[in-house]
């Protein structure tokens, strides 16, 4: 997987927005985000065919602007609108047995919180993983203890040049200082979703994570 796919890495569901999702979609992929990841959980999440209906809708504006489209955790769902890949938890069906039943060309990202939970997604194949919470977060009512920049540098220190995403409570002013402890790119949610101008905030994301190299391409 190239990690630049990873720098500004968008993730939303309807409930993460107080506007039309699609229209916020849009706005960030016109701004230029690499990848994105359909997560429709939580309060006031739509379900049934209201769900695969948003999901198709966004599957056709990501490919519109030439953006992977990824689905959290549901595999059947991804499966059924046929997306680009997904992405599951610790919690989650475990990867060696999704990869039995799923397209081999997908995006498989596993997210880590320690050591030892990313080295076995990177043993398990995974494309990318996904690490975190760096800070303290709301999106997430689940969301664990932070790890902090020294959690994701120790990660980084044993997956060698696998891609690593920063995810949880990432502002624009944290870039830096993220991709300096070894993350490709960063993972955002309510940053661009609640943003007054999603566009004009997803191209500073993108300009702030082009400043500096990828790290995964530096160890390539």
């Amino acid at each position: 997987m190239n990690p630049e796919l990873l720098q500004v890495y968008f993730i939303m569901g309807s409930n993460n927005t107080q506007r039309d999702p699609l229209i916020v979609l849009e706005d960030a992929l016109i701004g230029g985000i690499t990848l994105f990841q359909f997560r429709e959980k939580g309060k006031e999440a739509l379900t049934g065919k209201n769900k695969r209906n948003l999901a198709i809708e966004m599957k056709r504006l990501c490919h519109k602007y030439n953006v992977p489209f990824i689905i959290n955790d549901e595999v059947d769902l991804a499966l059924e609108v046929e997306a680009d890949g997904v992405h599951v938890g610790q919690d989650d069906e475990p990867l060696v047995d999704l990869k039995k039943r799923c397209p081999q060309d997908w995006i498989f990202g596993v997210s880590a919180t320690n050591e030892a939970e990313a080295y076995q997604a990177m043993q398990d194949g995974a494309d990318y993983i996904g690490v975190g919470p760096i800070y303290g977060t709301q999106t997430k009512e689940d969301a664990k203890q932070p790890i902090g920049e020294e959690g994701l540098a120790s990660i980084r220190s044993i997956v060698g040049g696998i891609p690593v995403v920063a995810i949880g409570g990432i502002k624009l002013s944290h870039v830096f200082r993220l991709r300096r402890a070894g993350a490709d790119g960063v993972s955002v949610i309510s940053a661009i979703s609640l943003a007054e101008k999603p566009t004009e905030t997803a191209e500073l994301f993108r300009k702030y994570a082009e400043f500096m190299p990828s790290y995964s391409k530096c160890m390539q």
